[in-house]
């Protein structure tokens, strides 16, 4: 497709609104509707960046609401539906699991339905050919489980051992994706991503969170031994990702999208303490605009970092193994995580306002 159409669900969140701002950049003739509830972590402020541009509509609305997704295809003729939107706490998901069923599996399900009609069955009914299509699918590797020290990454065919009610919610979804394009030949694809960070991430997420307690003197809380690992992709790499799948992976294939970056989490937050400091040392106006940051500004984050009792089943390491979408797909992540997390670190200091507004 020269030009696309695309239905971005869940963009005023964080993956979803760096997508929006990507795909803009790198495609700025295409349209976009953001459908988003704005939950709790989804901020509509997030978009206002780009909320007057032309090629940019957002709509407030729930994913569940299979009617409301069927008028959007229709009335902006959607050929490219890209889905975000997903409950992605495990925190929350193992306090209170109902909002991530119903939103991770059956909003899932409200949008298959929608795209099943609208591309495929109305105008088989009209006795025309299908709408050209893609349903674009972004899950997590949460859904494989978890590693041992010496296990091998994530691969595409590893067997789906989901351990928290967001995993299962997850897999889930990801079965239903897969069963509408093998049953009634949906135009599908779906993305496993590794553990995205970067600009406007919610803060109850571990670097964002990190980032920000610094910001204001508070605890870093470490669950357990802080020695889970995960494998990190700066959110912008992962856009790009998404791009060359829709760009060039084959209908019905999942594609790991990681970042090659696998880090325990003691050590992030050790780094992220050492960088704060030098933000600090190196930039004497940040004290005055940031003066609750008793102990970045005295160089001495790291004593902030407080031990907590760990999280039910938490899993131990996760990491992707992104072979295939680098044969198949080119995909190479061009930020290191030291490079990326410089990044980060820096918007969330020049962004305060955005901070402000979610009381980080």
């Amino acid at each position: 497709m020269n030009k696309r159409n695309l239905l971005v669900t869940g963009g005023a969140g964080f993956i979803g609104v760096n997508f929006v701002y990507y795909w803009l950049g790198q495609h700025p003739e295409d349209n976009i509707v953001v459908l988003d509830a704005l939950t709790y972590a989804g901020n509509k402020a997030s978009l206002d960046s780009v909320i007057d541009n032309p090629h940019l509509t957002f709509v407030h609305g729930d994913i569940c609401n299979t009617e409301l997704v069927e008028q959007l295809l229709k009335k902006r003729n959607i050929d490219t539906l890209v889905h975000f939107a997903a409950e992605s706490h495990v925190d929350r998901s193992i306090t209170g699991p109902d909002a991530f069923i119903e939103t991770n599996i059956i909003g899932t399900y409200s949008l298959l339905k929608a795209a099943k009609k609208v591309w495929l069955d109305e105008p088989k009914a009209a006795g025309k050919q299908a709408l050209p299509h893609r349903f674009h699918h972004v899950s997590t590797d949460e859904v494989y489980g978890t590693l041992e020290p010496n296990d091998p990454p994530f691969k595409e065919d590893n067997p789906y051992e989901p351990n928290s009610p967001y995993s299962a919610s997850k897999a889930a979804s990801d079965h239903l994706v897969r069963a509408y394009h093998h049953t009634y030949g949906l135009q599908v694809t779906t993305s496993n991503c590794s553990n995205n960070y970067g600009p406007y991430h919610f803060p109850e997420k571990l670097i964002p969170l990190i980032i920000t307690n610094i910001l204001h003197d508070k605890p870093l809380p470490i669950y357990g031994d802080g020695q889970q690992i995960r494998d990190w992709l700066y959110v912008e790499d992962h856009a790009r990702g998404i791009e060359l799948v829709l760009d060039k992976g084959r209908v019905g294939e999942n594609y790991n999208i990681g970042g090659h970056n696998e880090w325990a989490n003691i050590d992030i937050v050790k780094l992220v303490c050492q960088l704060m400091n030098e933000q600090f040392a190196n930039n004497p106006e940040l004290a005055s605009q940031y003066a609750s940051a008793k102990s970045a500004i005295a160089g001495k984050a790291e004593q902030l970092i407080s031990f907590v009792t760990d999280r039910a089943g938490h899993d131990r390491r996760y990491a992707i193994d992104a072979t295939k979408a680098n044969k198949e797909l080119a995909y190479i992540p061009t930020e290191s995580f030291e490079t990326g997390i410089l990044k980060t670190i820096h918007w969330y200091i020049n962004n305060s306002n955005w901070c402000d507004e979610l009381a980080c």
